[in-house]
């Protein structure tokens, strides 16, 4: 039987990352209690000044206007609540297989602070199988807790991935819909309800593991797109064909709508959630399997291009444009633009890598080791640099002065500059 309870006022946020600290900031604006939990000190105290960790358009006033009005508290250690959410990392190892590390020790942090009667959300990306594991965890710390629907000391467990783009978080974490899955019906219409504080979308219900599915079928069909793209650029390049030329022309067929290339496929959704579903299902999944290589196989190939261009040069000074995996973020997670750029440094013995990154103050610490690598200001960059390599359409990027560049070897993987 479905518990009849209110939708829950006080929430406790596990993971204040990218996800987990605007879904905290989004239920506290709805007037929920929130408490956001992160092992990083640093991200505690700043959360608490009213501050944010990282870009993300709208979260700081957000932020700082729900802990002002003590909506929002930060803190290194669990806390008794009516719903717990988890938004912890779920990366894989280097057999492509999800690494629940993080997931199972939320778990088990948040077991000793159970009654009975509480809601368990899991938001992490995760493969099929993953909340039925957290149940499991909590469950077997605390014996005396069920996960049976009605029962007075059931705790009840679901699935509600996150479907926003980066740059318009704020914004979607509203509008969307979203899909929710109980690992039991009541635990589905729990979860509904607490969505509904602030979720504009469609809110539409499953059971857990076709939650945890759904979300990465959707990164998926866009990773065997983009692979189409990618494998597209390679052939043209092997046989002399402009590629964006060719997929401009293509895509005039009313029924076709090829995707652009790029240097490969970043991110903690689009690069790591088809391998989810491979591990899941490796005899059936081929591919989804084929589409993750040939877009993991992007980078390599940029990279061989740009050192067959350095080799004209004595003490060649490459401008590398964007490690953000994608356009307008400071997020370099699973970046191939940043992955290139390591690799351009370890390959290039004799000569410079100037990385023009507008969205960070510094350069993560395994370029920023490195003494052929340096950050550098667009203009600099363009000025110092032989061999131009653009690798992220910031919108700084769309401005450049094309005479700049009449003088440079220019290698544009996102095609910005080709009609210019």
């Amino acid at each position: 039987m479905t518990p009849q309870r209110p939708a829950a006022k006080s929430v406790c946020v596990i993971g204040l990352g990218y996800i987990g600290l605007p879904t905290a900031t989004v239920l506290a604006q709805s007037g929920a209690t929130v408490t956001g939990v992160d092992v990083n000190a640093v991200t505690v105290d700043a959360v608490n000044r009213g501050t944010v960790p990282f870009v993300e358009e709208g979260l700081e006033t957000a932020v700082a206007g729900v802990v002002a009005q003590g909506r929002l508290k930060a803190q290194v250690e669990v806390s008794p609540a009516e719903a717990y959410v988890v938004a912890v990392p779920t990366p894989f190892t280097d057999e492509h297989r999800a690494d629940l590390t993080y997931i199972e020790s939320a778990a088990r942090s948040i077991a000793p602070h159970l009654t009975g009667g509480e809601l368990v959300i899991l938001e992490s990306t995760s493969p099929p199988g993953a909340t039925e594991r957290m149940a499991e965890v909590i469950l077997a710390e605390r014996g005396d807790l069920t996960g049976e629907d009605g029962h007075p000391n059931s705790v009840y467990f679901a699935h509600c991935p996150e479907r926003v783009l980066p740059g318009r978080i704020m914004i979607e974490l509203v509008q969307n819909d979203r899909i929710i899955g109980g690992t039991t019906r009541a635990a589905a219409e729990m979860a509904r309800d607490l969505y509904s504080r602030f979720c504009q979308g469609e809110l539409l219900l499953t059971e857990a593991k076709t939650a945890e599915m759904a979300k990465l079928t959707e990164n998926a069909f866009r990773d065997v797109n983009i692979a189409f793209a990618n494998e597209l650029s390679l052939i043209s390049d092997h046989l002399g064909i402009d590629v964006w030329e060719l997929i401009e022309l293509a895509n005039h067929h009313p029924r076709v709508n090829i995707l652009k290339p790029g240097p490969g496929v970043g991110g903690h959704c689009i690069a790591v959630d088809p391998w989810f579903i491979v591990s899941a299902d490796e005899q059936n999944s081929r591919l989804i399997s084929t589409a993750r290589e040939v877009n993991d196989s992007k980078p390599r190939h940029v990279v061989e291009q740009v050192m067959g261009k350095a080799e004209r040069f004595r003490q060649p000074v490459i401008a590398a444009l964007g490690i953000a995996f994608k356009a307008n973020i400071d997020d370099l997670r699973e970046s191939p633009s940043r992955n290139i750029v390591a690799e351009l440094a370890q390959r290039l013995s004799d000569g410079k890598l100037l990385v023009v990154e507008p969205n960070i103050d510094e350069l993560p610490p395994d370029l920023a080791v490195r003494t052929n690598v340096e950050l550098s200001s667009l203009s600099d960059g363009l000025e110092r640099a032989d061999i131009v390599l653009l690798l992220v359409d910031h919108a700084p990027f769309n401005h450049v002065d094309q005479d700049l560049l009449r003088e440079k070897v220019v290698l544009d993987t996102r095609g910005l500059w080709r009609q210019a």
